[in-house]
């Protein structure tokens, strides 16, 4: 109930009905007003004017200064999958497509990428536009990739997928701005970087990456999740043999 508006109509001996003949409004609408409903403001100024009142006394709230409401965080999380196999070749085409400064792969083996001719020729065409393109595989002499691979059940093909990866990406050393190295590193996430966007696949242990889960992330400020693998990628690109490039 309008308390206020509801004393000012008797102040000024005016009832319901004769408020919606001079507005011209629906007697339905102004008994809601008076129930406590806020008046558009067209209709709080006509209202007012009639009771000869000021909108603040009839309605308190109406004056209270609008406070902005804060901008909402960047969206730090795009999309999330339950297996690397269910990220559709759509999302990697255009996750690689876009980028427009760097590329960057760090995985054991990333077979499922080199045996692709297409996303293949993605990676050629965008490094002979300029854009650096990163690839980071396993050593397949080390002796990470023959634990991890003793982890994953698979033995010995772990490392056999990885020459077989590094014979299909081997055009790659052809244009300039392509880089291969070899890291021997406790590989706890294959990362693939495009610019800002990552797609992220976290390692589980005796599961095989292509059957584990993978976070579609972007970097928008400094410590924020993106940073955290993209760290990662840097720290791991550092320690890494050169191949090529």
């Amino acid at each position: 109930m309008n308390d206020l508006l509801r004393r000012a109509l008797a102040d000024a001996d005016l009832t319901e009905e004769d408020v919606a003949a001079r507005i011209g409004i629906d007697l339905k609408t102004v008994r809601r007003w008076v129930a406590g409903r806020m008046p558009y403001p067209r209709n709080r100024r006509a209202l007012a004017g009639l009771l000869g009142a000021d909108e603040a006394d009839l309605w308190p709230q109406a004056a209270l200064p609008r406070v902005p409401l804060p901008e909402p965080p960047a969206l730090e999380i795009l999309a999330t999958y339950p297996h690397r196999w269910a990220v559709p070749r759509s999302v990697w085409q255009q996750h690689f497509e876009s980028a427009g400064r760097e590329i960057g792969i760090l995985a054991y083996a990333g077979l499922f990428l080199a045996e692709d001719t297409g996303l293949l020729r993605v990676l050629l065409d965008k490094a002979r536009e300029g854009v650096g393109v990163r690839v980071l595989l396993g050593d397949p002499e080390g002796s990470h990739v023959s634990v991890r691979g003793a982890d994953e059940g698979v033995g010995e093909s772990l490392a056999a997928k990885i020459r077989n990866a590094l014979v299909l990406y081997r055009p790659l050393c052809d244009v300039e701005s392509v880089e291969i190295r070899l890291h021997d590193t406790v590989l706890y996430n294959s990362i693939y970087l495009a610019d800002e966007d990552l797609l992220v696949n976290p390692h589980a242990y005796g599961v095989t990456a292509s059957h584990a889960p993978v976070m579609r992330l972007r970097h928008v400020r400094d410590s924020d999740m993106a940073s955290v693998y993209l760290d990662s990628f840097e720290r791991v690109w550092t320690g890494a043999n050169p191949l090529c490039g």
